[in-house]
């Protein structure tokens, strides 16, 4: 049975914007009460580098970019192995209920602790195991999220001189926006931002032009290089001064993102795409070419960030909070940016399906597997000729993703000529996504670093601290860089997908703890609910990923480090996840019953 894509991207529009308007209302005025006549960390604890009352929809432009990496994208696309039904549904009631939740109450819980990151928000609300605990959990987190999300571009990118060339041309085109907008015409935002998109358009186009001509081989690079220039590029957007790199960098890119991501939605309208992938496939009970493992509870951690995502948590308690004006900003950037997230994992599974299975299958796996599906191609040879690559055997998810975005762009009247165009700008589109995520993590995992030194040598702490912001992005880099040189998308995503969900299930046990320690623990529904749900699902996928995946890996020749430190790296999230929990019900316990009782006590004495 076939599908049409319109109706289904249409009706999640729908529930999200009810759901925004009512539920989400509800939490920001009746959960959290945000208040405007308190000064944000912005104001309060301002340096000019990281602390830095920044502009509503310019802070919502770097926490969107810095929140949609390669998660909404890739992991729509691995799921599609599945079919259609599995991935859509989780997308819709996962953003809703649990990731646009943990966003924003993560946000908010950060700002009312003077931008402090998620470790120190547990250590002060929970205990000091926790915050230690949750300090180690994340960094091993951080490392193996920005690897997963390092590989997914370095495959879109290698080979290709005209996504190199267009993605290096936005590193300069955002150093001149920050420099425009905050020294040589301070304020000036909408020129800043016309002149950068102007800019990176032009970088498209002209992109082709590079491709074929005599400087081509100047931009096109080994995976080796590639990785080696993104690590460079995270080091350095890490440790400059947020507004001269990495917040316009962001800016720009979520103007491409959302403006692409609007034109996909629109196509989709217009085009009526016919969904080729069946609602469910065979692989829901396992054996799958991509994702091996069953739906339940693969689907779960495949579909990483558009769902819920614990990295959010990360960058809703790194840089975001440390520039917000007022608090009342925080629930539009909090809880709105997820739900653009969600939806663009929506349409990302749509043009993904919208390819013909046995196409899908040939993009995304090696050419000897696919060899033994026994599927036969349909239209990859015409494919691979219009967008002016080979697209066999391409994996990670990402080009697959491309192709299946510039089929649904071509089919828009007046479009058909243009594929190669639109592939590559799907190209840049992701690589985008993706690098505005590990400059974000990045840093935000150095300012980790520099918190948990500065317990042993206060000055390092601080993060205007030039030397230990280059030590801590050094350590940070070097941790990532090493996954991502030995590793594939096969070995990386798993890890990353547990990982990942795990740290959501600590921060929505974070969050709960904030809303019980406010007095509000009747409400503490609302992050308890996707908590339990979340850490049932990933504590279950992290020991089936140990026992099928990493501990096979062992065996084999070549893979057998990698396996081992797949398998310790898991477990040890997993059991301070354990830990955390186990930690957070006793505070619980204390705050809801003991309290109470004391309180209570103290009344009868007075009377």
């Amino acid at each position: 049975m076939t599908v049409n894509a319109m109706p289904l991207a249409v009706g999640a529009l729908c529930v999200m914007a009810i759901f925004y308007r009512y539920y989400h209302g509800f939490i920001a005025s009746k959960v959290a009460v945000l208040d405007d006549s308190r000064k944000t960390p912005a104001h309060t604890m301002y340096d000019g580098q990281n602390y830095y009352p920044t502009n509503k929809w310019v802070l919502f432009g770097h926490h969107f970019a810095a929140i949609t990496g390669a998660g909404p994208l890739i992991g729509p696309v691995l799921a599609a192995q599945f079919g259609v039904l599995p991935g859509y549904l989780w997308l819709l009631i996962g953003v809703v209920i649990a990731g646009a939740v943990q966003d924003f109450i993560i946000f908010f819980s950060s700002v009312r602790h003077g931008g402090k990151s998620l470790a120190e928000i547990a250590r002060m609300e929970i205990s000091p195991l926790s915050g230690i605990i949750a300090s180690i959990a994340i960094l091993f987190i951080l490392v193996v999220a920005l690897a997963g999300l390092g590989i997914a571009v370095i495959n879109a990118l290698s080979e290709s001189s005209w996504g190199t060339f267009t993605i290096g041309c936005t590193i300069p085109i955002a150093l001149f926006m920050g420099l425009y907008m905050y020294k040589f015409r301070k304020g000036r935002i909408a020129e800043g931002t016309t002149i950068g998109v102007i800019f990176l358009i032009l970088a498209v186009i002209f992109g082709k032009d590079i491709a074929h001509s005599s400087f081509a081989p100047y931009f096109t690079l080994s995976k080796s290089r590639i990785t080696l220039f993104i690590l460079i590029y995270g080091f350095v957007a890490s440790v400059l001064p947020v507004w001269m790199l990495l917040c316009p960098r962001d800016y720009l890119s979520a103007f491409m993102k959302i403006g692409t991501i609007a034109f996909l939605a629109i196509g989709i309208i217009i085009v009526h795409p016919e969904l080729k992938m069946p609602l469910l496939t065979s692989y829901i009970h396992g054996g799958g070419p991509i994702i091996h493992g069953k739906l339940f509870p693969f689907v779960f951690i495949t579909i990483a960030c558009g769902a819920i995502s614990g990295f959010h948590a990360l960058v809703a308690s790194g840089t975001s909070p440390k520039m917000v004006s007022k608090e009342s900003d925080i629930k539009t950037i909090g809880f709105a940016a997820m739900l653009i997230e969600g939806f663009i994992g929506i349409l990302a599974l749509i043009a993904a399906c919208s390819l013909f299975p046995a196409d899908y299958f040939a993009i995304n796996v090696p050419p000897e597997l696919f060899r033994k599906l026994g599927f036969s191609v349909v239209n990859l040879q015409g494919l691979s000729t219009e967008v002016g690559e080979n697209l066999v055997g391409r994996t990670g998810g990402a080009v697959s993703l491309a192709v299946g975005m510039a089929q649904i762009f071509t089919s828009v009247p007046g479009m058909r000529h243009l594929m190669d165009y639109w592939y590559h700008f799907a190209i840049m589109f992701e690589a985008l996504f993706i690098l505005t995520t590990i400059d974000t993590g990045t840093r935000v995992a150095r300012f980790m670093i520099q918190e948990f030194g500065g317990k042993f040598y206060k000055p390092f702490e601080r993060v205007n601290n030039l030397p230990s912001a280059i030590i801590s992005t050094a350590l940070i880099t070097c941790g990532w860089g090493y996954f991502v040189f030995t590793g594939s998308i096969s070995t990386i995503w798993p890890m990353f997908g547990t990982a990942n969900q795990l740290l959501a299930g600590i921060a929505l046990c974070v969050g709960t703890t904030v809303i019980i320690n406010m007095g509000r623990a009747k409400y503490a529904w609302v992050t308890l609910v996707p908590m339990a749900f979340v850490m049932a699902t990933t504590l279950s996928a992290g020991w089936m990923n140990i026992t099928q995946n990493f501990i096979p890996m062992t065996q084999k020749q070549g893979l057998a480090f990698q396996g081992y430190i797949n398998s310790i790296l898991t477990a040890a999230i997993m059991i301070c996840a354990v830990i955390i929990i186990l930690d957070s019900f006793r505070t619980w316990y204390r705050s809801v019953f003991i309290e109470k009782k004391e309180i209570l006590v103290k009344e009868v004495m007075s009377d």
